[in-house]
């Protein structure tokens, strides 16, 4: 798995989880963030977030045009317009949610850890009982027993108690629990930047760098500047 070819270094991605809530804005975000910081990124799309693509862009993910469908998705703005953004997606690899012999289910698997965002109700429940019905909590339960970064950014409101204890096992567990939260500190003006607020708080969570958002710098008012 993962072969490493003569004068290469090894690959260690980042997997990318995307479940079945509302908010593919967000999954969009944080992965052009992660190639543009020059990190290679494992797709996992859950069979439930495709329902949920469809709905929010009208793109149709298909697991034998994923590179093109991939394309068209990231390059759309959180407003829907087309050719917002230009992606190179030579660091992505592709694996099918029903794959539980794909390389993010073994913890032999090279990678720096799992975001999971969107992260349904379901999906949270999924990881923290530990059911691993599919590859997307099956490489969440493995990034938690090997010890590595496990982001999950739910979308939900309101919360049930059924959920906020399963929100509290995953931070027992280690992972670090981001609800997709945007603040407006920060200047927002437009749609994108409250979605790119949130993925920068993803990656925040996971010490990927970026430049998604103006951080706070103590000063009051800062928000309204446009500098």
């Amino acid at each position: 798995m993962n072969p490493v070819k003569p004068g290469e270094t090894r690959r260690t991605p980042w997997i990318v989880g995307v479940s079945g809530a509302s908010g593919t804005p967000y999954a969009a975000s944080v992965l052009r963030a992660l190639l543009a910081a020059g990190e290679s990124v494992d797709l996992v799309v859950s069979r439930a977030s495709r329902l949920t693509l469809l709905d929010e862009t009208g793109i149709a993910f298909r697991d034998a045009h994923w590179r093109d469908d991939l394309r068209e998705w990231l390059s759309r703005g959180a407003d829907g317009k087309p050719d917002a953004f230009t992606v190179d997606l030579d660091g992505v690899r592709h694996w099918t949610a029903g794959d539980l012999a794909a390389g993010p289910s073994s913890g032999s698997y090279p990678s720096k850890g799992m975001l999971i965002v969107p992260a349904s109700t379901a999906c949270v429940a999924g990881v923290a009982l530990g059911l691993s019905k599919d590859l997307l909590q099956r490489a969440a339960s493995v990034t938690l027993k090997e010890g590595r970064t496990l982001v999950v950014a739910v979308r939900e409101t309101p919360l049930n108690g059924q959920t906020l204890r399963h929100l509290v096992t995953l931070d027992d567990a280690g992972a670090a629990v981001v609800p997709a939260s945007p603040a407006f500190y920060a200047g927002a003006t437009h749609i994108q930047d409250l979605v790119d607020f949130v993925a920068g708080r993803v990656l925040d969570a996971a010490g990927v760098e970026h430049r998604l958002y103006r951080r706070w710098k103590g000063e009051l008012g800062g928000g309204s500047r446009t500098d």
